[in-house]
């Protein structure tokens, strides 16, 4: 059986991305800060040269945009230098790595969605120290995947992000107000963990888009979808300006992207983000 190791394996997509590597075949060690806080160089290398796997799925990262806006100290010490202790156990071992980055590389002025031949320009702390890994595995390794992703939602029971937020809110008023001046593209869990473990049997190595496909959105017509997919009719939503929710970390106005890569190469991998929505609220947080 194939070794590999993942990194944040605890995580929304972690849980995801576990199950389908050993539904595929692999032989997978899932580790989180507890087993392998990815901050501790020594810790790492000593892990990684134990198993020597084969791909090293690096996951584990700081993610609370407006915590790394607070501590941006704690945002490179995670997500940059973190980053860069798994480049260099996997140079070690000749290992293949596959990093998890994100859209908001961007800088959210672009009048549609960004492709992997525009130029990034972070914003916000938590984008600049996911960035600054992203160069770090590019000069450090030639054997690696970088996967960006968008309006990341999935996690099930463990779901604190904006759909399972959506549906408890509504559920218990009747107006919600969500603005609809910030877009971006919804990304399945599921969907992006089958995808990266599909790219690692390619060598086409480099740096992929994987959101989901159905075109973009904005955060009021996901909501709209969110409740239409939760049978939710009692809660009117109520689109307004972000200017109303002002937050420590400034967000991309536009946080779409198109899968530019994939498509180039035939590679329809990502199903619409509509359909991937409606599966997982109907499937996993209505049965939850």
């Amino acid at each position: 059986m194939t070794k590999v190791l993942v990194t944040g394996a605890k995580g929304m997509m972690g849980t995801d991305l576990c199950r389908i590597l050993e539904e595929r075949g692999y032989d997978v060690t899932a580790t989180d800060i507890e087993e392998m806080d990815v901050r501790n160089r020594e810790l790492v290398q000593e892990t990684v040269e134990k198993i020597e796997p084969s791909t090293i799925y690096h996951l584990a990262a700081l993610t609370n945009v407006d915590d790394c806006e607070r501590k941006p100290d704690d945002s490179f010490l995670t997500n940059t230098i973190g980053t860069q202790n798994v480049a260099l156990a996997c140079r070690s071992v000749d290992a293949t790595m596959v990093y998890i980055s994100t859209i908001s590389v961007f800088d959210g002025r672009k009048c549609g969605p960004y492709t992997e031949f525009d130029q990034p320009n972070p914003q916000s702390w938590y984008s600049r120290s996911k960035y600054q890994g992203e160069l770090i595995v590019e000069k450090m390794l030639s054997k690696y995947y970088i996967a960006r992703a968008g309006w990341m939602f999935g996690g099930g029971a463990e779901d604190k992000k904006f759909v399972a937020k959506m549906i408890d809110l509504a559920s218990e008023r009747d107006l919600l107000k969500v603005v609809d001046d910030k877009h971006g593209s919804p990304t399945y869990t599921a969907d992006i963990a089958s995808g990266v473990e599909r790219i690692t049997d390619t060598d086409l190595y480099g740096t992929y888009h994987m959101v989901n496909s159905g075109g973009y959105c904005s955060r009021y017509e996901f909501a709209q979808k969110i409740l239409e997919y939760a049978h939710i009719t009692t809660c009117e939503l109520q689109p307004v300006s972000s200017a109303e929710f002002p937050l420590p970390a400034p967000r991309p106005n536009m946080e779409a992207a198109r899968n530019y890569n994939l498509e180039l190469r035939g590679f329809d991998w990502m199903q619409p983000w509509q359909s991937a929505l409606q599966e997982y609220v109907e499937t996993t947080l209505l049965v939850a």
